[in-house]
């Protein structure tokens, strides 16, 4: 076989193959074979009418086309070997010529894996937020707490922000009733703006049975972006009254003794969320350096192949209905050519997100242990409320299971970009991030299939047992927001790659979800 590769451009080639009909033999015998017991011939059992028989019965262009589809995907695949390209994506596969008993020929267009220069990234510098905790983030915590052991108390006043009330809702668009925006004695806290807006700003000032109307837009449903006029009637009116923050409500709500003991565990714990925040900032704050500093070729089939998945997911939330999709947009500001244009962009982002994480990766030889993988498969099943088992089923079948593992790597990659960054608080001290990014990027990992293949087992093994989530805060803070995650949902074709890998190499995969 013959092959020679021409760079169309920095993300697609265009190979050319030439096969010697001697080295078809294997693919001739095959298809003979096969297409042997396809047919009936008079004076043969099915399988055994031979070549030359089959050529005269059925003619040679039969045989012919049955060799080329079989050989050639494989010559394909040597042909990509030989020129050393990484493939991203399907190739756009062209017969040339075909010589009975000379040669078989066949072009290939395919996008690749662009060449990708990492910048240096021990160089990026970025500043966070504080993390320290005040006063009265303690005392907001207090409060919170105090809340849950609170109790409602009716009254005899109009309601103000904070009540609780209880109400009966109806709607019309057009004068036409909304079913599914009516209800009747509904609880609802005011202020919390959990229901459609304009409500709790109506309700401010009402009284026990009366009835107001106002008009606000719609967000979701059959009539989304359409105005609405929506009556509220009050039913009864209640306040929350909390207890007494001391130390007998120490003793009530937590192990503590004293209400010091117990603010000092609640300044502790918002702490650590605290810290994890800064680290997510300063995670998301390095990426955007990095991608700002970086150049990546974009290959055009994967963009394409990520804005169709965005797009899809985006009219899926209208029952696949443009028009109510385009209603909605415009009724949120935008025209649905700036929607549409920014669904680009960042599918863009997302795809050279993907790329420069899987090359910074290979650089760094990113290893993922097979606990790593299992831990996230585990994090995941819970999210999605269902068994570590049934998840790996599910991404089976929607052959996700490279895009988890890829998701994993690309986290650890990002987490050694920050590592080498300098991270600041606003006073321009260094902040220390180590015990939230580890050592990602040194560890010793396992290949793709091996590591799949054992967090199958465990998950297998372990059962219903397994749901817990990580306990590890810094693999999930070092998480580069690839969420390839819910096996049902499309996925890009940068994602479908990555379970064609047997060795960890940088598959990549959705940052949108990949």
């Amino acid at each position: 076989m013959k092959s020679t590769v021409e760079h169309l451009s920095p993300t697609r080639v265009k190979l050319a193959v030439e096969v010697p009909f001697d080295e078809l033999k294997p693919n001739f015998d095959k298809a003979y074979k096969k297409i042997a017991q396809q047919v009936r011939i008079p004076g043969f059992r099915p399988g055994k009418a031979p070549a030359r028989i089959l050529d005269q019965r059925l003619g040679r262009g039969v045989v012919l086309e049955e060799v080329v589809n079989e050989a050639v995907p494989a010559k394909y695949g040597e042909a990509v070997t030989e020129a050393e390209v990484q493939p991203l994506g399907q190739p756009d596969i062209e017969v040339t010529e075909i010589e009975d008993g000379d040669k078989l020929a066949f072009t290939a267009e395919v996008d690749i894996r662009p060449e990708i220069t990492v910048p240096d990234y021990a160089s990026i510098a970025v500043e966070v937020d504080a993390a320290e905790v005040t006063d009265d983030d303690v005392d907001e915590q207090l409060k919170g707490l105090q809340a849950r052991f609170g109790t409602l108390t009716g009254v005899e006043r109009a309601v103000q922000d904070g009540d609780f009330v209880v109400i009966d809702l109806s709607a019309t668009v057009d004068g036409e009733a909304v079913e599914e925006a009516q209800t009747t004695g509904m609880s609802h806290e005011v202020g919390s703006g959990q229901l459609i807006d304009g409500l709790d700003e109506a309700l401010v000032g009402m009284s026990a049975g009366e009835t107001k109307q106002f008009t606000t837009k719609l967000v979701a449903g059959d009539h989304a972006g359409k105005d609405a006029e929506v009556t509220v009637s009050v039913q009864t009116v209640k306040e929350r009254q909390l207890p007494e923050a001391d130390d007998e409500f120490a003793q009530l709500a937590s192990e503590f003794d004293t209400l010091d003991e117990l603010k000092d565990d609640l300044r502790a714990r918002y702490g650590r969320v605290k810290k994890m925040e800064q680290g997510s900032q300063a995670r998301d704050r390095v990426l955007e350096a990095l991608l700002e500093a970086a150049d990546v070729p974009l290959p055009e089939s994967v963009v394409q192949s990520e804005v169709e998945v965005r797009a899809h997911e985006a009219v899926h939330e209208f029952d696949h209905d443009e028009a109510r999709l385009t209603e909605y947009v415009e009724s949120q500001g935008q025209t649905r050519e700036e929607f549409d244009t920014e669904l680009r962009t960042n599918a863009e982002q997302a795809v050279k997100t993907q790329l420069l994480l899987d090359k910074i990766a290979d650089e760094a030889n990113v290893q993922v242990e097979q606990q790593e993988l299992m831990e996230r498969i585990m994090m995941q099943a819970q999210r999605f409320g269902v068994s570590p088992e049934e998840y790996i089923q599910q991404a089976q079948q929607a052959n996700q299971l490279g895009a988890i593992f890829a998701d994993v790597r690309r986290g650890k990659a990002l987490a050694t970009v920050v590592q080498s960054a300098t991270i600041t608080g606003p006073g321009g001290a260094e902040v220390d991030l180590s015990e939230l990014f580890g050592t990602a990027g040194d560890v010793e990992g396992e290949a793709v299939d091996e590591a799949v293949d054992e967090a199958i087992e465990d998950a297998t093994a372990e059962g219903a047992d397994a749901a817990a989530g990580p306990t590890d805060d810094g693999a999930q803070v070092a998480d580069a927001d690839t969420d390839a995650s819910d096996p049902a949902s499309p996925s890009s074709q940068v994602e479908a790659d990555a379970t064609a890998d047997t060795e960890v190499v940088g598959a990549p995969d959705s940052t949108s979800r990949a």
